[in-house]
Parts: structure tokens; sequence; C-alpha cells
């Protein structure tokens, strides 16, 4: 599979968001109420071809610079051209023309639809893998988004790593992409069709992790999944028993976080604020923190909260000063039998 075969699978052969053969590369999740209006401001021409396979639109963006990798024919940036607000920016990357040209031609038109000055985005012709020859500034972006291209990319830990390199230190990246339950084969991996609706290119979840990590990531966070069907009986056939899932995670840009989950007796509680999230603010899918309660985390939830753009919207409770193990729920407290459970017989040394 060649880039040029994917520039030409979304740029000639797909002509509208119709034209895709399964639910791999569409949004068929619950649209939030805030974010149906905002997609209702974005011109039909735009919405017609978007490919993307989740909802990756963060909370808490006011004011933020962001950047979107793989921006199509530019649907996210424009929804995020109205979270950001008139003083925010968004910036979409894409290497297919007809998409760029889509969305750029439409540009003064939501300027005006948002009642700005002036457009508050701009579009860079450019490869994912290689987001260092573009003219981006290093360290530069709050936010970092992406809607199911990254599956699409031939060197995928060429393109966290230039990510990793252009957030701002605590920057987020927040995406959505196609994952398999095991690794596939070359010749599903080499099937132009397969690959070009989000298949064939898809990681195994369990080496996505690890180049995660190997980006600088280091504690990647799930925060919605769903198993994607797959109705084309030759596609199938072709793909044998392999499942797959588009699923959401976030990224953060933090230097301090550990392998694991540990324990420091800290606490967070949730004051409200943010508009999109005004009962309970969700991190990821295992925490979803109702404002008002005092609520237990772990040393690397702290962080990602204390250290981000989050912060002015929690109090904290606790510091690092005092270590009690493991986080519990995230593990047993200590990996080794008790030998002395069934009495008071020590443990043996050998």
């Amino acid at each position: 599979m060649t880039i040029e075969a994917v520039k030409e699978y979304y740029g000639k052969v797909l002509k509208g968001s119709g034209d895709l053969l399964t639910s791999a590369c569409c949004d068929v999740a619950d649209t939030p109420p805030h974010l149906a209006r905002l997609i209702a401001n974005v011109h039909e021409d735009v919405v017609a071809r978007y490919y993307g396979c989740g909802l990756c639109i963060p909370a808490a963006l006011q004011g933020c610079n962001v950047l979107d990798l793989g921006s199509g024919s530019g649907r996210d940036v424009y929804i995020l051209s109205q979270l950001v607000g008139e003083k925010g920016s968004v910036t979409g990357v894409d290497m297919t023309e007809e998409q760029l040209a889509t969305a750029e031609t439409h540009k003064n038109w939501h300027a005006e639809k948002f009642g700005y000055a002036k457009s508050n985005v701009r579009f860079l012709k450019g490869y994912l893998e290689t987001l260092d020859a573009l003219d981006l500034e290093p360290g530069s972006f709050d936010v970092i988004v992406s809607n199911c291209v990254i599956n699409l990319c031939m060197d995928k830990l060429a393109v966290l790593k230039g990510a990793y390199r252009l957030l701002k230190p605590g920057g987020e990246l927040y995406f959505a992409d196609v994952y398999c339950d095991r690794r596939l084969p070359d010749a599903v991996r080499a099937d132009p069709l397969l690959y070009g609706e989000c298949l064939g290119g898809a990681l195994y979840w369990n080496d996505f992790l690890p180049m995660a990590k190997q980006a600088g990531f280091l504690d990647p966070r799930l925060v919605t999944s769903r198993p994607i069907e797959i109705g084309n009986p030759e596609m199938r056939e072709k793909l044998g028993r392999a499942r797959f899932f588009s699923a959401t995670y976030r990224l953060f840009k933090l230097e301090d976080l550990e392998p694991a989950c540990e324990d420091y007796g800290q606490a967070v509680i949730y004051r409200g604020g943010i508009a999109e999230e005004p009962d309970a603010f969700l991190l990821d899918g295992h925490h979803l923190i109702e404002r008002g309660k005092v609520f237990p985390v772990c040393g690397n939830v702290w962080r990602m909260l204390a250290d981000t753009r989050f912060s002015p919207y929690f109090g904290f409770v606790g510091d690092f000063s005092t270590h009690y193990g493991i986080f519990e729920g995230c593990g047993t407290p200590v990996p080794f039998e008790d030998a002395s459970k069934d009495g008071n017989r020590p443990a043996s040394c050998c």
C-alpha cells in the first residue's frame, strides 16, 4: 500500500461519505447537542465530504491553538473554530488536494457565519509522517486532534513523534482511530480497498500502546470505543475473524507520568465551569468525575488535571510526599503470594 493510493481513494474515488463501504470511517455515535449545533453551522459541501470515525472534539478549548491532523474537507476544523473562539486558532493539515480545495473554498464563508472579523483557521498541504517539514512551530499547540486518519499513515510512529514535538508541555493529542484485535496479515494490509476503508492499516491495539509510549506519551487513556460491523461479504471474507473497533484516545505530553497508577493519597474536586461538561468531567472510560465530589485519583491522573489546561476547573487535595503503593483498583498491593495468610507462619525464603 502507498500514500499515492490513499490520496487517490480519498481524492478521486470517494465523492462523499455515502460512497464508503463500511462503518469504519463514519461517525455513528450519538452527537451531543452542543456539537450538533456547531455542525449545523458548517457548510453542507464540507459536511458531505466528511470521513471521520468518531467525535474527537475535546472539552475546554476556548482560546486554544489547535492542530487537526488529516483535516480533509475541514468539518472538524470549522467545529473547532467555533469552540476556540475568535482569539484561538485552528490549523488543518491534509495531503489530498481535492479535500483541501473544499476546505479552502468555504473559509471566508465560515468566518462570516461565525461572526469573526477574519478567519481563525488555515490549511496546509503536507504529510503527517513529516510534520517537521511544514510551517509549524514546535511546542506551539495546546491540543492536536485527528479523526480516523493515523491508520491510513504508512509510518504511524513518525506521526505520534511529530505530534509530541508540536505540543506544548501539558498539551494533548486527542484522536479517534480504528484498531484491530490482532495483527493483520500482509495480504490484508496490502489490499487497496481494505486500506482505504480504514481497515487494512488498523493497528493491533497492543502494538499501539507501546508505540504511543515510545513517542513520549507515557500513559495513553482510552475515552470511548465501539465495534465496527463489516457488512460487505467480500471484505469480511478477506478479513477472516479479525475484529475492528473505533476508539478515541487522549495522550498527554507530560514527562513525569509513571508506568503504573501509583497511590499518593490524592484526590481532586471538579468545580464545574467547563461548558460542555457542566455536571461531570469525563477524563477517560474509568474517570467520570462528578462536580463537587471528592474523587480519589492516582498520581498520573492528578498530573493530567493539575499540569494541563484543565487545572483551573479543579481543586486538588494532597501532594506527592507520601507513597501508598499501587492505586486501589489498578492492581494488587504486591504481586507476591502471601505465604503467611493461613496463619502466623512466616514466609519461606526459598
